[in-house]
């Protein structure tokens, strides 16, 4: 089994490169994805004291489900990775204080080891679109039969119709639509 830790006591001088492959099955199916192919994690490791910055590149293949037709589709995922790691007892204030967006890019470590598995599912939810799509053209599923309009067309009335005019409705015929009269 593939470690997906990273031991700090291991990165000795001010720069460390870190190269690492996660097989797909490393990862359990998430919520919003699946991960469909191996991790390929490339990061360059900055040490300042007990300080570490994480600059690098995550490629991988990610398996989402369309929200309009549920059909699953891949999703060639390339992201960027800068993040900083603090000791955890950094962590320990106490009372209310305001964050600023540098913050926002900031994660504890503990016991001298970063979670690598961990920063990659950070990574890959916190790139997740809110709607994923097979395609912008996808045309979703029938909301009568359920039928995924993209394989197959049905015949089913998706009109919207006031529900307190029904009774109403049933009285009223359609009248048929005339054709071009002859004047003769």
């Amino acid at each position: 089994m593939v470690s997906m830790r990273l031991d700090l006591r291991e990165v000795r001088g001010p720069a460390h490169r870190v190269d690492r492959s996660f097989p797909a099955s490393a990862f359990g199916p998430e919520e919003a994805f699946a991960v469909a192919s191996p991790v390929e994690l490339r990061l360059n490791v900055r040490k300042d004291g007990d300080k570490f910055s994480l600059l690098g590149r995550l490629v991988t293949t990610v398996r989402r489900d369309c929200c309009r037709c549920l059909e699953p589709f891949d999703v060639a995922t390339e992201l960027d990775i800068d993040v900083r790691y603090l000791p955890q007892q950094v962590n320990t204030g106490e009372g209310e204080h305001e964050i600023s967006d540098d913050d926002l890019s900031i994660a504890f470590y503990r016991d001298d080891e970063i979670d690598l598995g961990g920063l990659v599912r950070e990574q890959l939810h916190l790139a997740a679109p809110m709607k994923p799509l097979c395609d912008d053209a996808c045309r979703g599923l029938c909301p009568v039969c359920g039928a995924n309009r993209n394989d197959e067309t049905c015949g089913c009335d998706t009109a919207w119709h006031d529900p307190r005019f029904a009774a109403l409705r049933s009285l009223v015929r359609t009248p048929a639509v005339p054709g071009p009269q002859r004047k003769g």
